[in-house]
């Protein structure tokens, strides 16, 4: 079993890079979980059609004896995948980070995942909360995938990351899988990207280019493996998702300072 997560700056398109590599993953002929780590519960929409109505914590908020079972939490989509949303408080009440300790901890009781060939957490924003970063303190996950853009925030928020993944790294088996590039459009952003991910001991393992189908397919509520599947975008996805299945060049990454970041972002700004 391939235990994943996608972690990354927030807006920058990981429930929908997540999405469409589940869907290709799943043409594949693996059997695929995805689980959303997100108090928005909307990591599932495209693979289920709509925002997910019952989300771990809901179940566990509704139940009166506090037991929940796995056809509670469990959604079928799109070539039957598995659907999970961890779920969260409402906005301005509670802390998400606790909402999601409690929902991996139940999945990881209810021993309702053991079949599967491929598990994905994804996971809002960045490790500075402990709650986010459960997956890979945890185990939940090994593999770690780094969405972001050439923008000097989402580079910003990937370091981040990748200083989790060190400290962590350093007392289990979770590793930085790669970068995955999803295109804002910016100055030389592919080479940015390669460079950044070279420094960060890692590699680029996936560019995706930015494509209108995209967002045609997010307004249809599919992801464009489902929508456009003969696109060339859609091939991009599968391209990826072949890649993450055969990776095995997983490191500990090598975090950059502040400063050589804001360097490295004017040297291909500027040039």
């Amino acid at each position: 079993m391939k235990k994943i997560a996608f972690y990354g700056k927030g807006g920058i398109g990981k429930s929908t890079t997540a999405s469409n590599v589940s869907a290709a993953f799943s043409e594949m002929g693996k059997k695929v979980c995805q689980i959303g780590c997100d108090p928005k519960n909307d990591s599932t929409r495209l693979l289920l059609g709509h925002i997910c109505k019952q989300t771990v914590l809901d179940a566990v908020r509704d139940s009166e004896t506090g037991e929940v079972a796995a056809e509670d939490i469990i959604h079928t989509g799109f070539h039957g995948i598995k659907c999970i949303e961890a779920g969260g408080p409402e906005p301005g009440v509670g802390c998400a980070g606790r909402g999601i300790i409690v929902a991996l901890d139940l999945l990881r009781s209810l021993s309702t995942l053991e079949e599967e060939d491929i598990i994905l957490y994804d996971v809002l924003g960045d490790v500075v909360c402990g709650g986010f970063a459960v997956p890979i303190r945890e185990g939940y996950a090994t593999d770690i995938y780094i969405v972001s853009s050439g923008e000097l925030m989402s580079l910003y928020a990937a370091n981040n990351i990748a200083k989790g993944i060190q400290k962590f790294a350093a007392r289990g088996k979770v590793r930085l899988g790669g970068i995955i590039g999803n295109s804002r459009n910016v100055m030389q952003e592919k080479e940015l990207l390669e460079e950044f991910a070279q420094r960060l001991n890692a590699r680029l393992i996936q560019f995706i280019p930015r494509d209108r189908s995209v967002n045609q397919a997010e307004v249809n509520r599919q992801t464009v493996i489902e929508w456009a599947p003969d696109s060339a975008q859609a091939d991009v996805y599968r391209n990826l998702a072949k890649k993450i299945t055969d990776n095995n060049e997983l490191n500990v990454p090598t975090p950059l300072t502040f400063a050589e970041l804001e360097n490295l972002v004017m040297k291909y700004g500027n040039e």
